[in-house]
């Protein structure tokens, strides 16, 4: 069951009288040029949450030094109230290691890779000054709020440098960052950096126009894997690049290693579930009748619930957003975890309001908070 709830929202002293399915956790009027991006989500402890997202758009400092807002629930995701605003922050993911919550991002739009830790649940957050305090990298990357996960002794995470030229999608060369369990994450000299992987211009026949936004997962078969968003006008492919299991090298097979997904066009987050032995994921999921119209990476009015049992084969389990109209709504960019029999996410919303909605699909208005309910029940 999806569940759905609604709160007052004022913007400017002036009630809403239209508000998008979900509890907002915060909005930013289009006419602002401040957009939401980059939604987060992690379990502090029973019924506490954080929330994170960032700000994108042409009056944002994106460009410069990006900010991050922080918000807590102690309610279950009922209520939030913002408790920190981050500088130097951009693209991050947020994620609990050793009972401290830590942030793992860029400081700016193709910045250097930076880490965070707040030992206060997230009131306070150490400052990244130097490599010994959380600087892990300096140069240009990319990345998005993507799993960071902890396997064979080590703690996993998926990047993309923004070295490879200086046009989007060829510029995205695929990497992998891992560090031992129990090593300190805020020393540069704890990671380990794999090699970079360029995309090929002959991939898929010619309509290959980038890889971003992967997410390291272990297979079936006991191996991890980074599997990646795929830009191609034909739609409804990932790739799926093979690591070693000491993170030093990765490596892809295109004759083998791209794989039908229907949602694999737009960003996804996908983790793997023991009770089920499934993999989930919340992701935009076009029709072929939406593709035959535009790109499928602007196709984002619909988000559904998707397992798969190796990663190759998907099947939609349920539709849990969805907007007739493309070109203004879109619910993208879910960052979610299980709670016991639930997901709960977060969705970065684009939706009317009484200020005429957001600026287009893409540049959200609104970061909003869901719970799916028995989530289990819908792979039946």
């Amino acid at each position: 069951m999806w569940s759905f709830f609604f709160i007052l929202l004022t913007c400017s002293n002036t009630l809403f009288s239209e508000l998008p399915p979900g509890i907002v956790i915060t909005h930013s009027c289009a006419n602002t040029g401040i957009y939401i991006g980059s939604p987060g989500i992690v379990i502090v402890r029973d019924g506490i949450y954080l929330a994170k997202h960032d700000e994108f758009g042409p009056m944002s400092t994106e460009h410069s030094l990006a900010v991050t807002h922080v918000y807590r629930s102690e309610d279950r995701g009922i209520s939030w109230k913002r408790i920190a605003t981050l500088k130097g922050m951009f693209w991050a993911s947020i994620f609990k290691y050793n009972n401290e919550i830590y942030m793992l991002g860029t400081d700016r739009h193709h910045g250097n890779i930076v880490i965070r830790k707040s030992d206060d649940e997230g009131w306070t957050w150490t400052e990244p000054i130097s490599k010994k305090s959380g600087i892990l990298a300096t140069a240009q990357y990319h990345t998005a709020p993507v799993p960071v996960i902890e396997f064979n002794g080590r703690i996993w995470r998926a990047f993309e440098d923004a070295m490879g030229s200086d046009k989007w999608g060829d510029r995205y060369r695929a990497f992998v960052m891992s560090a031992p369990i129990g090593s300190n994450l805020l020393d540069s000299e704890s990671w380990t950096f794999s090699n970079c992987i360029p995309k090929s211009k002959d991939w898929l026949n010619g309509e290959f126009y980038g890889w971003l936004e992967g997410n390291v997962i272990p297979t079936p078969d006991g191996k991890l894997v980074n599997m990646l968003r795929v830009d191609t006008r034909i739609g409804g492919k990932s790739a799926i690049i093979s690591i070693t299991d000491d993170g030093k090298q990765i490596s892809f097979d295109p004759q083998t290693g791209f794989v039908n997904f229907n949602g694999g066009t737009t960003k996804f987050t996908i983790r793997f579930d023991e009770q089920t032995k499934k993999y989930w994921t919340l992701c935009n999921w076009p029709s072929p009748e939406q593709i035959k119209e535009r790109h499928p990476a602007q196709i984002r009015n619909t988000l559904v619930l998707a397992s798969s049992s190796d990663l190759k084969e998907w099947k939609l389990c349920n539709t849990l957003l969805h907007h007739p109209e493309m070109d203004k709504h879109g619910f993208q960019y879910a960052d979610w975890v299980f709670e016991n029999e639930d997901i709960i996410a977060v969705v970065r919303t684009a939706y009317n309001d009484d200020f005429g909605g957001a600026n287009n699909f893409h540049d959200a208005n609104y970061l909003t908070f869901h719970r799916i309910e028995n989530f289990r029940n819908s792979s039946k």
